[in-house]
């Protein structure tokens, strides 16, 4: 039995891991050679195939769902009943539609917008809606969040924008009625934390701000401000030793055996917090987790720990395969898989402060190699801050919020109830402050795959008993995953990313032993693309240090995110075109016109159009000299800056071109482009970009030259080694079934 379900856990998983998705006809024929295997008892290859071809097939149909090629970018009227939580979010009404109708075209059955400027949306009502239509489109970069697999995991088909509207129906439904509550916690007085106790009660995140993601984060405590399997498990063990407790001391009724209804209760209270929390897949992940270690307490406990990890495990995955899309899958069934190994097999009672301290440290060492593998910080303080923030948060703050919440008809009773909670969370918080001032997340660079192999093994070794022979061999192994090899370029060549970062640029140029960043991608409100891609990225390509920062003007696409990558990294020396115009913490001085210098044998040159007093003609212009080999990044100069440089006597001649303003009709001139004689030309820009980058008449103009053109909207982050006279790499090359190319 066991093996069976090993066997359909490693077919469904195996979804995961696939660049593409088989043929149709093709899934059918593994089915019934499945069936026929069973006969000649061959039932871990069946139960493999079996889950195989559900997981693969599952996936198709979410993949039939998106958006129609030709509907991307167009504007459409629809209407829909909206889900979930709204969100007001950077400047926008965001929320999802369900099971749209229009009469123009079929959609997909879940769409999420976002409605700029527009009036308040509720959850439950029905709208009319003018919606200019997106195929779901993530930036790609190193180690980043993969955005087009969350989008395919939740079955969101498309994205959109509405243009404008009209209510068609009121609020109602469920989903209403948890807006009401929101709106209501919304307004108690808790110390400021009244998004923190929406996020414990309803699973609603949107009143946590960025500072306070980053502080959780650092801390290693996300999972305490989502509703997860902790707060499920702990909703449901507090009803189960309620009970136990009274059966013990002789208050529960004889007639009635306390152990069913321990189970029973202590399930129902876990359906009904689940209920509350809208019931998303994280959640409907623990709830099944939960009845499966409570059905195995009431029946099955002779059949070990491991086979309600299995049977919950498995059914997860049959109920929604693209779980295994989302890295909450993973670190939720490695948390449990890391305290069952530690714990189950334990001789003797321990103390409870010795297993409490006991599982924060075997937690910190068995899901290192899961949160490497999934690209996610680690962070160093995570266990201490977990000694204090687990039992703070899930003894005193959530069973206040929760029953706070529920009194809150009472009039003041339950009000107080959650004042004392968010005063709670508020100290909490200012803990976890300290703590992370001390210790920040650490992010690991890249590794290959036998250092993390060896890590993992390592990891495992620590967590068997003291008794094993060689145990100690496992603080050895996990050292190449701590300081992996990190493979720099040799002297004389230089390793180029042009990042993608949407409707900005930022440009790593990386030597031997120097780096460099070419702006810093953009920022919008509190979305910061340097925090959020351009800083992660950077550390994942071993980046912890900027000898210059380089930012080509002021525009926010392009200098955007210079704060918070200057706050991530340590950066030796700010130079921008418009010095001035820049946060005076960054100390950026001027870019001066003809300065030139060498590091590793690679050759550096700014250039600036003196005349230009600010804005894009002020941007500066960077010559970089590999072995022979040149590129040239441009900022966003116009054809007038172009015609400045050409006048001046500049050897403008490069192999590769950043296009100028992101291919803006404006820029690349053919004077310019016949000086550069480039034979690729870069662009960054963000997908359906408002400023229609690139023009078509420039694109026709890079044809005209005979000039290849590279895109991080079809290619993701784009890689060149200069010097190697070789060609270029693109990330979205590398093939997952859900991603387009």
């Amino acid at each position: 039995m066991r093996t069976g379900m090993i066997a359909l856990a490693a077919g469904l998983l195996a979804l995961r891991f696939l660049p593409a998705l088989p043929p149709g006809w093709l899934l059918p024929l593994l089915a019934v050679v499945g069936l026929m295997l069973l006969p000649f008892r061959s039932y871990p290859l069946a139960f493999f195939l079996f889950g195989f071809c559900w997981a693969c097939t599952s996936a198709q149909w979410a993949l039939d769902d998106r958006l129609a090629v030709e509907l991307d970018g167009r504007t459409l009227w629809l209407e829909g009943r909206v889900s979930g939580l709204p969100e007001q979010r950077d400047g926008a009404m965001r929320f999802q539609l369900e099971q749209p109708r229009s009469r123009r075209a079929e959609l997909p059955q879940r769409l999420r917008l976002a409605w700029y400027g527009g009036p308040e949306v509720q959850a439950g009502e029905r709208w009319r809606l003018a919606v200019k239509l997106k195929r779901g489109h993530g930036l790609v970069n190193p180690q980043s969040f993969d955005y087009e697999a969350w989008l395919l995991a939740q079955r969101i088909g498309a994205t959109g924008t509405v243009k404008h509207g009209e209510r068609l129906g009121p609020a109602r439904g469920p989903s209403a009625w948890r807006d009401v509550l929101r709106l209501r916690l919304l307004e108690v007085d808790a110390f400021g934390r009244e998004g923190g106790l929406a996020a414990l009660v309803l699973g609603d995140d949107s009143g946590l701000s960025v500072a306070d993601w980053r502080l959780l984060q650092d801390t290693g405590t996300v999972h305490l401000m989502v509703i997860s399997g902790q707060h499920v498990a702990l909703m449901s063990a507090l009803v189960y030793g309620l009970i136990a407790g009274l059966a013990r001391l002789g208050w529960w009724p004889r007639r009635w055996p306390w152990l069913p209804w321990a189970c029973a209760l202590a399930f129902a209270a876990a359906l009904g917090y689940g209920l509350l929390a809208g019931f998303e897949v994280p959640v409907r992940r623990a709830c099944v987790m939960v009845g499966m270690v409570l059905l195995w307490r009431l029946r099955f406990r002779h059949l070990g720990v491991w086979l309600p990890w299995l049977l919950a495990l498995n059914a997860v995955l049959l109920v929604e395969p693209l779980a295994s899309l989302q890295a909450g899958f993973w670190l939720s069934f490695a948390a449990v898989a890391v305290l069952a190994l530690v714990f189950a097999g334990r001789l003797g009672p321990w103390s409870w402060w010795r297993s409490w301290g006991r599982a924060q440290w075997t937690m910190a060492i068995g899901l290192l190699p899961a949160l490497l593998a999934l690209g996610l910080p680690v962070s160093v303080s995570g266990p201490l801050a977990n000694l204090i923030a687990v039992p703070w948060v899930g003894f005193l703050v959530v069973p206040l919020a929760l029953l706070g919440t529920l009194l809150l008809p009472l009039f003041g009773l339950g009000d107080g109830l959650l004042w004392l909670a968010g005063g709670l969370l508020e100290l909490l918080f200012q803990v976890l402050a300290r703590i992370a001032a001390w210790l920040p997340a650490w992010s690991a660079p890249a590794m290959p795959w036998w250092v993390w192999l060896l890590g993992a093994i390592g990891a495992l070794l620590l967590l068997l008993p003291a008794g094993v022979p060689m145990r100690a061999l496992g603080a050895a192994l996990l050292v190449p995953m701590l300081a992996p090899p990190v493979d720099l370029p040799p002297p004389g060549r230089a390793e180029v990313w042009v990042l993608d970062v949407g409707q900005g640029l930022a440009v790593l140029v990386r030597t031997r032993e120097h780096a460099l960043l070419y702006d810093t991608g953009p920022r919008f409100g509190e979305f910061d693309i340097g925090e959020r891609v351009v800083a992660p990225s950077l550390k994942a390509l071993a980046v912890g240090r900027l000898d210059l920062m380089l930012i080509s003007h002021a525009d926010a696409d392009h200098a955007g995110g210079a704060v918070a990558i200057g706050r991530a990294l340590s950066v030796e020396r700010v130079l921008s075109g418009e010095p001035e115009s820049l946060p005076a913490d960054l100390h950026a001085g001027p870019c001066v016109d003809g300065a030139e210098w060498t590091w590793d044998g690679v050759r550096f040159i700014t250039w600036r159009w003196r005349e230009a007093v600010s804005g894009n003609p002020a941007s500066c212009v960077l010559l970089v000299e590999a072995n022979g080999e040149r590129l040239l990044l441009t900022g966003d100069i116009d054809a007038r800056a172009e015609r400045a440089l050409v006048d001046a006597g500049h050897d403008l001649r490069a192999e590769w071109l950043l296009a100028p303003h992101h291919g803006s009709r404006s820029s690349s001139s053919a004077v310019f482009l016949k000086a550069v004689r480039p034979r690729v030309v870069l662009i960054s820009r963000g997908a359906h970009n408002a400023f229609g980058h690139p023009h078509p008449l420039v694109l026709t103009r890079f044809r005209a030259f005979g000039i290849d053109v590279r895109d991080t909207v079809d290619g993701g982050a784009l890689r060149l080694e200069l010097g190697a006279h070789g060609e270029i790499s693109e990330l979205r090359g590398d093939r997952r079934f859900w991603r387009e190319k």
